[in-house]
């Protein structure tokens, strides 16, 4: 996790810095309906290089907000999902949801 005197004064700012990224932002978007594996994520992410992925991962996991399982068996099974603090982000990412479908809804009256 970020030490506190490394993140912006202002907490918006804080939560930019997390999830503002366009793939962290959509690699939430995908976690909030299960736990997914770094395959899966890539196939699903359509643009986004395995080397963008794996540190969007490996910094949502560092900041607390993604939880990595390895399952021992053969082959390695990982699967990524959201932590309980990323779970506490569901009805902010919810919203912004709702806002977009109700922006894109405004197109449909011109």
């Amino acid at each position: 996790m970020k030490k506190y005197e490394d993140l912006p004064a202002c907490p918006v700012a804080t939560t930019v810095q997390l999830i503002g990224s366009k793939w962290k932002l959509l690699i939430m978007r995908n976690l909030l309906i299960r736990p997914w594996r770094f395959n899966e994520l890539h196939r699903d992410l359509e643009g986004i290089s395995q080397k963008v992925l794996t540190e969007s991962l490996r910094s949502m996991e560092s900041d607390g907000i993604i939880i990595r399982t390895v399952y021992q068996e053969v082959p390695p099974k990982v699967e990524y999902s959201l932590s309980d603090l990323g779970e506490s982000m569901r009805p902010i990412l919810k919203s912004m949801e709702a806002w977009g479908d109700m922006y894109k809804k405004s197109f449909d009256c011109e």
